[in-house]
């Protein structure tokens, strides 16, 4: 495994990100201890979670399957640097929510961060992000919240999720007058298929020192060989939702088309393709995989390994363009 800093910070993390929103609601207990275990023996040693993750009227769930297989002890937590995230409400989907039990006000994040703790096992996280951004909240709410929870040793850094990029310069620039840390990481969509990011949220990130941790960077299997599978009988998963939704455009199908015809041209499967590429770009600390079994664990791990060349790096320009840099991207 190949390792870099998380950001600005001394901390060092894998290429990779074990994504777990899997375990639980698709992936049961013992399962996801082995993906974990696998995980770590790989050398990935950055896990990602969130408070909410378990859905309908087991949110929480993934984080108690972590804090289970964190209990198995042999330095399990130790190795790990954790992740998880703060925002939405915890109640059953379509469930009224009581005033101060979501978003961001200091209140919630008390007490969310209580509940994960209690829920992961572990008396401290390593990351604690914001879910999604918080319209009412101040800055130095937000911030004032996150100085006590460092303080008081329950966390160790702050991130955001899903954040625009005016949005990061805004929550660190309120941070830098607070002499507060600020955000260290930013995860969001970002993949071949989704490169908007690369406009405003990518260069406010590089600004201030953030890395980018992409989220979905098969764009919902899309990016891993849906046409193939389709073809195979094996798509039943890799061409629903999203990428199902995407296909039935025929101009889409024929980039993808070209897309798996060059990763097929070097020998290389489309979905490590699209992850070693990610890998590539400037800023990414390194993409979530959210394996649902040790195979597709084993496939994300050589894309860590793979040395994409110019002549293809080129050519995945040519059939994804990016929207080139803000504000050149909308003006003259």
């Amino acid at each position: 495994m190949k390792y870099t800093k998380l950001g600005r910070t001394g901390l060092q993390v894998s290429r990779l990100v074990l994504g777990t929103m899997n375990f639980g609601p698709q992936t049961d207990e013992a399962d996801s201890h082995t993906i974990m275990d696998a995980a770590l023996e790989a050398g990935i040693n950055f896990f990602d979670t969130a408070n909410v993750y378990g859905w309908g009227a087991d949110k929480g769930r993934t984080e108690e399957i972590l804090g289970s297989w964190f209990a198995k002890g042999d330095g399990r937590r130790e190795r790990t640097v954790l992740a998880t995230k703060v925002y939405g409400h915890m109640g059953a989907d379509g469930e009224s929510v009581w005033p101060n039990h979501h978003k961001l006000s200091a209140l919630n994040i008390r007490r969310a961060v209580d509940a994960s703790l209690k829920r992961l096992g572990t008396d401290y996280i390593d990351l604690y992000q914001f879910h999604h951004v918080d319209r009412d909240t101040p800055w130095d709410e937000i911030w004032q919240a996150i100085d006590v929870l460092v303080q008081q040793g329950k966390i160790l850094y702050a991130g955001s999720s899903n954040h625009a990029g005016w949005h990061i310069a805004q929550a660190n620039e309120a941070a830098r007058r607070r002499s507060s840390y600020g955000l260290v990481s930013e995860q969001c969509l970002y993949n071949l298929a989704e490169r908007r990011a690369e406009m405003e949220v990518i260069p406010a990130a590089e600004a201030y020192g953030l890395g980018i941790i992409p989220w979905s960077p098969l764009h919902g299997g899309l990016l891993g060989g849906a046409l193939r599978k389709e073809r195979e009988g094996g798509g039943s998963r890799s061409t629903s939702g999203r990428a199902a939704d995407a296909l039935t455009d025929p101009a889409v199908r024929a980039q993808i088309q070209a897309y798996e015809d060059l990763a097929d041209k070097h020998g290389l499967r489309p979905g490590e393709v699209a992850l070693a590429w990610l890998l590539t770009r400037p800023a990414v600390t390194g993409p979530i995989v959210g394996p649902r079994t040790t195979e597709q664990l084993a496939s994300a791990l050589r894309a860590v390994e793979l040395t994409l060349p110019q002549e293809l790096l080129t050519s995945l320009d040519e059939i994804f363009p990016g929207p080139g840099p803000s504000p050149e991207a909308f003006a003259w």
